[in-house]
């Protein structure tokens, strides 16, 4: 029996070549931008050229490639080290490696274990990448046994990564000195409305994580949850990122990036660079945003266990 356990995730450009790949891909997608596929087409390339040079000088601060690829690396590398029983790749949506050509390689495993590295559903996230999947195995007319899950933000050793992150946010300091704000990636208020179940996930997510904490024995002056990356003219889930760092009371404040398990260009670029830049304009005396689970040690025993469970299921 030849298994193979797929992690799959939205990618980021590897170089700055392909930041217009990674651009045009997103917007491409019909999960992401609902029009029919010929009016899709245009918006993607007016909304590829409109924000290429922009995307691309961000870019630049990280190095010339989104950091993904590299903390996908050493979640894999740690869990090659409790995992012997399947082989375990990554596979991104909008840049490589795409599904089609993982696969190609793949085409002689009897059964895919397809775990999303995004914790709560949506149809812009794990519905798409799951898509791109099903749509590759069928043009490979790969017949391999496959078992997904939808979502596991309740799963303790997932919620304890997170309360590790947020600690090590803290250190030495008194977390009653700060406040706490979950910062989840926005989407469209349409898209929720229509009966995505993205924000309840969330929602819930920071409940546990709360409780958690609580539990822990670690109290922040206040905790909160804003979304960030809205873009374009439609209103978005609320309350905006910018919004609630004019609201807080306390001028130190740990950010916690709720909605992603790997650190990319939105939390070492957006958090980390240009909301540092408005807390600085709001006179914050401190502004720090916690690292994403990664290869955390209860992050990889989450992604063990989900495997091992969907062995048996």
């Amino acid at each position: 029996m030849k298994r193979a356990i797929l992690l799959m995730n939205m990618g980021g450009p590897n170089n700055l070549d392909e930041v217009e790949v990674f651009l045009t891909n997103m917007f491409n997608d019909k999960r992401i931008i609902g029009a029919p596929k010929p009016i899709r087409s245009l918006i993607a390339k007016f909304i590829t050229y409109k924000r290429k040079d922009e995307a691309k000088e961000n870019y630049v601060h990280l190095g010339g490639k989104s950091p993904i690829v590299g903390y996908t690396n050493e979640l894999i590398e740690k869990l090659n080290s409790t995992i012997s029983d399947a082989s375990i790749h990554m596979v991104m949506r909008y840049t490589p490696p795409f599904a089609m050509d993982v696969l190609e390689e793949l085409k002689d495993v009897d059964e895919f274990y397809a775990i999303p590295l995004y914790p709560h559903f949506s149809e812009t996230t794990t519905l798409s990448s799951y898509d791109d999947f099903y749509n590759s195995l069928d043009a490979l007319r790969i017949k391999a046994r496959v078992k997904t899950i939808d979502a596991y933000y309740k799963d303790s050793n997932y919620i304890k990564s997170i309360v590790e992150r947020i600690k090590e946010a803290v250190g030495e300091d008194d977390p009653k000195d700060f406040e706490l704000v979950f910062s989840a990636h926005g989407l469209p208020k349409k898209i929720i409305e229509k009966g995505d179940s993205y924000q309840k996930h969330i929602r819930q997510n920071v409940f546990q994580a709360r409780k958690a904490l609580m539990q822990e024995g670690v109290e922040f002056f206040n905790t909160h949850l804003a979304y960030q990356s809205r873009l374009g003219p439609l209103e978005w889930i609320r309350p905006y990122l910018d919004d609630k760092l004019k609201a807080l009371k306390k001028k130190k404040v740990i950010i916690f990036p709720i909605a992603f398990t790997i650190d990319n260009s939105e939390t070492e670029f957006e958090l980390e660079i240009e909301y540092r830049e408005i807390a600085e304009e709001l006179g914050f005396e401190e502004y720090r945003v916690a690292k994403a689970p990664n290869a955390h040690p209860d992050f990889v025993k989450c992604i063990t266990d989900i495997y091992e469970e969907m062995k048996v299921s």
